[in-house]
């Protein structure tokens, strides 16, 4: 992973063969936002919540990465980090959803906006799922 930060803008270059979400969650923040992702994608897991349970579909890939956004916050006491993306397929049709798993495919370049002033956490919901509930620290 490269990175370059200033203030509350983070740039992350992610490589080969790095697991997306294990790399996000290593940098520690605990508020902030997803703004923008692009790059290519492999053993992609997309998950899409039916109201009780999330669904997952395996895309194996390689694909392009069209648009990751989402945030970070902290769960059950560490860093979370929750995302969405849309993927190109290879005959041009796109699939997109909750991104569980994925694994980089040759590289990824992402923008991130750290939220100072904010706390963020999520919470079991009776549904299940787990809430966002931002408030100032």
């Amino acid at each position: 992973m490269l990175l370059a930060e200033k203030e509350d803008d983070v740039v992350v270059r992610l490589e080969d063969g790095e697991d997306v979400h294990e790399r996000l969650q290593s940098l520690g923040i605990t508020a902030g936002a997803v703004v923008a992702g692009i790059g290519m994608l492999r053993d992609v897991t997309l998950a899409f919540w039916n109201g009780q349970e999330y669904v997952e579909h395996l895309v194996k890939g390689p694909v392009e990465l069209l648009s990751l956004q989402g945030n970070f916050s902290l769960k059950e006491g560490e860093p979370f980090v929750h995302l969405h993306t849309v993927l190109g397929m290879p005959d041009t049709l796109v699939v997109g959803g909750h991104l569980m798993r994925a694994t980089v495919h040759e590289t990824n370049e992402i923008i991130i906006r750290k939220l100072p002033g904010v706390a963020m956490e999520r919470r079991r919901e009776p549904s299940g799922l787990f809430g966002l509930y931002p408030r100032k620290p």
